[in-house]
């Protein structure tokens, strides 16, 4: 496997490796993550043959990730970039291009996204100067409410940005539909639901573009890392073009006159011949990531159903433990046609329940549960979104709702069921001490 490190070198790092891998969280004793990374011996030594090669940056890792994560996804093509947060700025600036014409996406224009979200799923919209407009969320799918998106809809109306909540999948045939009736983009920020099914088909394979997280929280980590699932292929260099400076070259680092034509072409108020390695199409970013740590991401892929079987039985478990509850909470539901790889497992408290969420989170926390709220509740209460130019679409009871009653609990592959059966022991213990 590690073809450039000798055996004595290759057994001294597994057996340090196997020292400090995924220590064994004791519960009550240790404090359990809401969220975490499981790794091996064989993705560090991946990343470690990465290193021996001396390149660096983007390199032969990286193309083979590129490659394999479209071939599980059964998608057109993939781009690797830094973050998930950089996939969706890439994504989005994608659809800012000149170069699609009437269908480019313009300042001003009007992009239909929730407020129930994480924040780099709207930054995009708002830091090129378009406008979100939001609408509010359905629970227990914590999705958006399809039924109020075509209200939305106006001549500056140019795309649907949205993420499939937790690992839900949202309404896509739905979505699709309108999509195709009023010719809008589609972006998926696919990020907290890597092996998700909608339909027996990849969430994040969809849209016209995708995005995925490879932070250490999500399905599969590479550290930091993202990427762009281009299901238009037309999208692709456009895409690349915007992750790579902008430049209007797609030679890969290293790599010279892919095009044949390196010195010859016309572009701009340019000279004829200027080098076309310098020549840039886009105002662009460098969104590209190292070769590192795609070796680490393309050794973790190959766990990624392993990975999606544990976070589907250890939500079973929550489910399991949470029914006896139902009076007092709303329990997630995965959304028609789906089978979600869920990215957690959310509580919204009813609202004719004693209980209150704030009390509630800091007694798990106490007993060294980790717990999360649901991302910004509700984003444009927020201080820096308080301000933002925006529309809304009706009330937004439920989003609301979200910001004052809902929290989540951890799925994630180093949990098993000696940690399940002590979330039941304490939340017994809460509602006993409590009489609820």
């Amino acid at each position: 496997m590690i073809k450039n490190i000798d055996k004595d070198l290759e057994a001294k790092l597994k057996q340090s490796m196997s020292v400090n891998l995924n220590k064994n969280i004791i519960p009550g004793k240790d404090y359990i993550p809401v969220t975490g990374k499981v790794l091996s011996e064989r993705d560090l030594l991946y990343g470690i043959d990465s290193v021996l090669d001396a390149w660096l940056t983007a390199g032969r890792f990286t193309e083979k990730f590129e490659k394999n994560i479209a071939t599980y996804l059964k998608t057109k093509s993939s781009l690797l970039v830094n973050s998930g947060s950089s996939a969706n700025l890439c994504a989005f600036y994608t659809l800012t291009s000149p170069k699609l014409g009437s269908k480019q996406i313009k300042p001003g224009d009007e992009v239909i996204t929730v407020a129930a979200g994480f924040p780099t799923t709207i930054n995009p919209i708002l830091n090129y100067g378009a406008v979100p407009v939001f609408v509010d969320v359905d629970i227990p799918s914590y999705n958006i409410n399809t039924e109020l998106i075509e209200s939305a809809i106006t001549p500056k109306t140019k795309a649907i940005m949205l993420a499939h909540t937790l690992g839900n999948p949202f309404d896509l045939d739905t979505i699709i539909e309108i999509t195709r009736k009023y010719n809008l983009w589609l972006i998926e920020d696919n990020c907290d639901a890597l092996g998700s099914i909608y339909d027996n088909q990849y969430t994040g394979t969809f849209g016209d573009l995708g995005t995925l997280s490879f932070y250490p929280a999500h399905h599969i980590t590479m550290g930091e890392g993202g990427s762009v699932i281009i299901n238009n292929i037309k999208l692709k260099k456009i895409a690349t073009s915007f992750r790579d400076w902008g430049r209007d070259c797609w030679c890969d680092p290293g790599v010279d006159d892919t095009c044949g034509k390196r010195f010859d072409w016309k572009l701009g108020q340019l000279p004829k011949g200027y080098d076309h390695k310098y020549i840039y199409g886009h105002i662009g970013f460098n969104l590209k990531t190292t070769d590192m740590q795609a070796a680490i991401g393309l050794s973790q892929l190959e766990n990624v159903n392993d990975f999606r079987k544990k976070r589907i039985l250890n939500f079973r478990l929550l489910s399991n433990i949470f029914k006896k509850y139902e009076d007092h909470f709303i329990l997630p539901k995965a959304s028609k046609k789906s089978e979600p790889s869920w990215f957690g497992f959310p509580l919204t408290i009813r609202h004719k329940s004693p209980l209150r969420r704030d009390p509630l989170v800091r007694f798990l926390e106490e007993k060294k549960i980790g717990t999360r709220l649901l991302f910004a509740g509700n984003i444009i209460k927020q201080p820096a979104y308080r301000n933002i130019k925006k529309k809304m679409i009706g009330n937004f009871e439920n989003t609301d709702k979200i910001m004052n009653n809902t929290f989540w609990l951890g799925v994630w592959p180093g949990l098993n069921e000696n940690h399940y059966n002590y979330f039941d022991e304490v939340m017994r213990e809460y509602f006993k001490k409590n009489k609820f």
